[in-house]
């Protein structure tokens, strides 16, 4: 019998070509990337060691550091979405084959907006997203050879870095490393429940108290306490109660009558009238709601408590709305859906020796992305559905790196869910880490498709 020669060309390289053409046609049409006014603050911060804002602050020294390096943000931009297209590229090595689709599925992916342009922008939610599948990937590389003759420490410090700076990167971020957690756990089990409590409760320990030290490391010398998860939560208490008042103007507001009647009327027929489930900013740019912070904080968090415990109608019904404005986005071109160009305060940009610009190039980009905006590839519900779907084929195929990105997908779903408490805006890049691990699922399914279990389970 004649033995035919093994193809040239094999699906895995093509692969890899794709992911690696794609990363440098992103570099190619974004850098030095997209700034909007949160990405120049931030990089004034890392440059000047400066704390001017609420932002994460090791957001801001990453800007710096690479800054340091090379000025701007085109050094940063190209190790961000290398992130993400080296996690890519290592999923070949979790599979046994790699399938033809999933080259197709690659090319979709790498031409996609959420993947071409969104790489490209400055924003802390694109490098968390990065941040988290890279995480994922390096636990995936830990666990394939976990029964190996040694630990897999490389792989688990690549991941626990990886984790450790996300969640400095986005305030819910800690929820990818309890689900990474509980991948250690699961994955120690066959050892004893010890094994699995010390694997999984100290990675997680382990994990959070790297992620606290990088906060402190980080902050600038001069900066004091952070206050920034303080006044966070104070915005959502504030958005919360208007919220609550406007969806049940009958709604008492004893804490806040007794003491400033002012702001209570403020609240009832200032703030709810500037009030709208899209966004909290209407409310915080006037001057007249701006009153509201004169109160104590155990007044707003004493009146915030009541309306959930005792008016939970009103304040469920306020958080459904906003909720669904970050998740359906049904106006989309209300909710930011890309950015391009270089735009903030001038005196902020002429502090970074940059310019106020919109390339022609970046309005090619943008004019690309607007075809796809009232389509499933602007859609959080689209990428939901996947990321449910591929994980649920995942966990059913049961193999210990499936279990891993089942793990990201749910860690992304439960990452979104908890939007429906702090959400603030309907900004599209908010649940971008949902869209980014939906598509990184989805090529990891498709590098090897469970064909032939689903025609033997139908037999």
């Amino acid at each position: 019998m004649k033995i035919l020669p093994k193809p040239s060309f094999t699906a895995s390289q093509a692969l890899g070509a794709v992911l690696l053409t794609g990363y440098v046609l992103m570099l190619a049409f974004n850098l030095p990337g997209h700034l909007s006014y949160d990405s120049l603050a931030q990089l004034r911060e890392g440059r000047f060691e400066v704390r001017e804002t609420w932002g994460p602050v090791v957001y801001a020294w990453i800007l710096g550091a690479f800054d340091e390096v090379v000025p701007g943000t085109g050094l940063y931009v190209a190790a961000s979405g290398f992130l993400l297209t080296g996690s890519l590229l290592s999923f070949r090595s979790l599979r046994r084959h790699v399938s033809w689709p999933s080259v197709a599925l690659a090319v979709l992916m790498v031409l996609s907006p959420i993947l071409l342009i969104y790489q490209g922008i400055v924003w802390k939610d694109v490098l968390f997203a990065n941040l988290a599948i890279a995480g994922f990937a390096c636990l995936a590389q830990a666990v394939r050879v976990w029964d190996g003759p040694r630990r897999p420490w490389l792989a688990l410090a690549g991941a626990m870095l990886a984790f450790a700076v996300a969640a400095q990167t986005r305030q819910n971020g800690l929820i990818v490393i309890v689900f990474a957690a509980l991948v250690l756990a699961w994955t120690a089990r066959l050892r004893g429940w010890r094994s699995s409590l010390v694997w999984g409760l100290g990675g997680l320990v382990a994990t959070l108290a790297l992620s606290s030290l990088m906060a402190v490391l980080a902050a600038p010398p001069q900066a004091g306490p952070d206050k920034g998860a303080a006044r966070g939560i104070r915005i959502i208490a504030h958005y919360d109660i208007a919220g609550s008042v406007a969806a049940k103007p009958t709604l008492p507001l004893d804490h806040i009558r007794a003491a400033d009647p002012e702001a209570e009327r403020t609240i009832r027929y200032r703030a709810t009238a500037l009030y709208t489930p899209e966004r909290v900013d209407y409310m915080g740019r006037d001057p007249e709601i701006g009153r509201l912070w004169k109160l104590s904080d155990a007044t707003v968090f004493q009146q915030w408590r009541d309306i959930v415990l005792e008016h939970p109608d009103a304040y469920l019904k306020h958080r459904w709305a906003v909720f669904l404005q970050v998740f359906a986005t049904p106006k989309i071109d209300s909710c930011l859906p890309v950015y391009v160009g270089v735009a903030g305060p001038e005196p902020l940009i002429a502090s970074l020796n940059l310019i106020q610009t919109v390339e022609p190039q970046d309005q090619a980009l943008y004019n690309y992305a607007t075809w796809f905006l009232d389509t499933p590839v602007f859609s959080h519900v689209f990428y939901a559905l996947i990321a449910l779907v591929v994980a649920g084929v995942l966990v059913w195929r049961g193999e210990a790196t499936d279990l891993v990105i089942a793990a990201m997908l749910l860690s992304a779903l439960a990452f979104t869910a908890s939007f429906a408490v702090i959400s603030l805006a309907c900004d599209y890049r908010y649940l971008y880490f949902l869209d980014v691990a939906a598509l990184s699922g989805l090529l990891y399914l498709a590098l090897e498709p469970p064909y032939g279990r689903f025609r033997r389970r139908l037999r």
